[in-house]
């Protein structure tokens, strides 16, 4: 996959821009065969395949306030994927961001570590970009695994979590050295 030299910027900081429709066809990896890769054929890469699992995530996206769909995939290291979309809530601090969704439900099946995440929305003129609670529960599990946001489109910005959350607060930091306080 080719990197597209419309936003240098964005390449020195660790991000790349990839265009499914003008990048080379790679193979699809092992067992990472779901619905939406099929449809698309086997010359479908595995970034790709899991950006079009997130766009197919987000036409669950349960959004009466907002109108704001967004769907995620996210890829384990065996290959599984697990989606997620936004769920809100008439108590908006309630809602769930698709990030958050989908890393919870491959939590919940004992997976503590992911090679990639991919994010649609409907956004047409930029990238989906995570906010800022999904970056630091992403961190909670990592910062060297790569992020797609993406467009309808189907094209793509690759990043790394690392990237997206600089100098983060993450569990290695509670193992930290600490002065404990003599009294309150």
């Amino acid at each position: 996959m080719g990197d597209l030299d419309v936003m240098p910027q964005a390449k020195a900081q660790g991000v790349r821009i990839a265009c499914p429709a003008r990048g080379p066809q790679v193979g699809v990896k092992e067992g990472l065969v779901a619905r939406s890769l099929e449809a698309r054929g086997p010359q479908v890469g595995v970034k790709e395949g899991l950006v079009a699992r997130s766009l197919e995530a987000r036409q669950f996206a349960y959004c009466p306030y907002s109108s704001f769909r967004v769907g995620a995939a996210l890829l384990t290291p065996d290959g599984s994927v697990f989606t997620g979309c936004n769920v809100e809530n008439s108590c908006h601090n309630l809602g769930v961001c698709a990030e958050r969704n989908a890393i919870s439900k491959a939590v919940s099946e004992g997976y503590r570590n992911f090679k990639a995440i991919a994010i649609a929305s409907d956004l047409q003129d930029q990238f989906i970009s995570p906010c800022g609670g999904c970056r630091q529960f992403m961190s909670e599990f990592g910062t060297d695994w790569e992020v797609y946001m993406s467009k309808p489109d189907g094209s793509f910005l690759e990043t790394r979590v690392k990237d997206l959350l600089p100098l983060s607060f993450g569990p290695e930091d509670l193992k930290m050295k600490k002065e404990t306080p003599k009294e309150f």
